[in-house]
């Protein structure tokens, strides 16, 4: 019986379990669907894959696939997701990179590129990519005259010291950082643009390792710093050995989250604001006509629009998910875009999403001034925030409408889920409620001026959501 790919293939990427969802089959119909919606045979087409048992085997099978519909595979074997858009952006070639990210071991999944670096979304391609490979799936796949050849290219070396060209972080202050790469792809990424590993100059940092050996089955926590359980190890680290800081990445390293000398995690808002902040001084003092645009996605802090605003460049506000974005960084030609989930995006690097370069900048504005990055990071996040919190609804459409009518007489837009803004004593606050694309669930954002206004709001909220 022939998989169904609907429940796997999802708003910007593919995500399944590896055997009854994800299979070489699926992956060879996967691949050919991807050259044939993209117009790739006769060109190049990168693939990379994570450090996953499965992900060597999935690679293999893509590109049987792609070279059976005619395309060139340039495969550049393990990396990060951020040396997919590299490669992509270099060669100007369509790519897919094999990870699930921070989800569980026994997950794993494929994102797509248009060639630089471009996203696919579900109403972009990929809906027609799943469509094309179901067919191959139920009829069998066709290959034809002319198959596409393969080649095997290591991009890592120039992949940082493109990095190193963006952010000059040789003349910093000596700095000590710790870096929980989570058994992920941060092992190999870290050692190559912030050490030597790649043959650059050292820099004035010394880092201490955590979890760099690469191992699919993540045997120290899962590699997803975003919730909190998973970075405590990473937070003792800092305070046993006095860093100036702490890192932690993800999977796949294209999302890095940060801790300051205290142990105390520095919001992703924050994190945005800085790097925001930077890139339009770099921007104005090349080019000071230049009309600036950075992105913000709606569930980060008001802070990151205020600090663009102030910065003299405008702000544009998106919805959640990383094609979404890329989509919109192309289309204002926006210099930086941030997200609350600490994806970073950045012109100079095709418009796509890069942790490591956010990392970077974070590193270059911290080593450039003598305060600990706890008061640094304070200034950047003056306003308290729930974080997102999870419900488990049965009745979403019933839960959406008790919200609407309970604050029927504030200022909402649907640009993505419900945003809702007020004042209450003279204190503004705002929450977003949206529903995840693959759960039963709503995710609640809010933040307001104070404390006090924002857990009142929180909790009004989640009343109405789980009533």
């Amino acid at each position: 019986m022939s998989i169904d790919l609907a429940p796997f293939v999802k708003s910007y990427d593919v995500r399944g379990l590896v055997g009854s969802q994800l299979t070489s089959e699926v992956v060879e119909a996967l691949s050919a669907a991807f050259v044939d919606e993209l117009g790739a045979a006769g060109t190049d087409v990168v693939v990379g894959h994570d450090m996953r048992d499965s992900s060597p085997e999935f690679a293999s099978a893509f590109s049987r696939g792609a070279r059976a519909r005619g395309a060139n595979v340039v495969s550049i074997g393990l990396c990060s997701t951020d040396e997919t858009y590299f490669a992509s952006g270099t060669f100007q070639a369509p790519a897919a990179m094999f990870t699930a990210s921070h989800n569980p071991a026994t997950y794993n999944g494929i994102k797509f590129s248009r060639a630089g670096a471009q996203g696919i979304s579900f109403d972009t391609g990929l809906k027609a990519i799943r469509d094309r490979a179901q067919a191959y799936l139920d009829g069998g796949l066709d290959r034809v005259e002319q198959e596409g050849t393969h080649r095997e290219v290591d991009v890592l070396a120039d992949y940082a010291a493109y990095l190193r060209s963006l952010v000059d972080l040789s003349g910093i202050r000596p700095i000590r950082v710790v870096v929980d790469a989570g058994n992920g792809m941060g092992g190999m990424t870290v050692p190559a643009v912030l050490g030597e590993a790649a043959g650059l100059p050292a820099l004035p940092i010394e880092i201490v390792p955590m979890y760099f050996e690469l191992d699919g089955t993540f045997p120290n926590h899962e590699a997803n710093p975003l919730e909190p359980k998973n970075i405590v190890d990473l937070q003792k680290a800092v305070i046993e050995h006095g860093a100036d800081l702490g890192l932690a990445f993800d999977g796949d390293a294209d999302r890095c989250f940060v801790v300051d000398e205290k142990g105390a995690a520095v919001t992703p808002s924050a994190v945005a604001a800085i790097v925001a902040l930077r890139e339009i001084t770099r921007v104005q003092a090349q080019n000071p006509d230049e009309h600036i645009r950075v992105i913000h996605n709606l569930i980060t802090s008001l802070a990151v629009p205020e600090t663009i605003e102030r910065a003299g460049a405008e702000p544009l506000r998106t919805r959640v998910g990383h094609s979404f974005i890329k989509d919109e960084m192309k289309a204002s030609g926006a210099i930086f875009g941030g997200e609350h989930s600490a994806h970073y995006y950045f012109r100079d690097f095709w418009g796509a999403d890069n942790g490591m370069l956010a990392a970077m900048h974070l590193l270059a504005e911290f080593g450039s001034q003598s305060e600990p990055l706890s008061s640094l990071a304070d200034r950047f996040s003056p306003y308290p925030m729930s974080g997102e919190i999870n419900s488990t609804v049965e009745d979403i459409p019933a839960a959406y409408a008790r919200i609407v009518d309970a604050f029927a007489h504030e200022e909402m837009d649907e640009l993505d889920g419900l945003t809702v803004r007020g004042e209450q004593d003279g204190v503004f606050w705002w929450f977003n409620v949206r529903p995840s694309n693959t759960e039963p669930l709503l995710r609640l954002n809010a933040e307001a001026a104070t404390r006090e206004v924002m857990e009142s709001v929180r909790d009004r909220v989640l009343a109405l959501i789980r009533a």
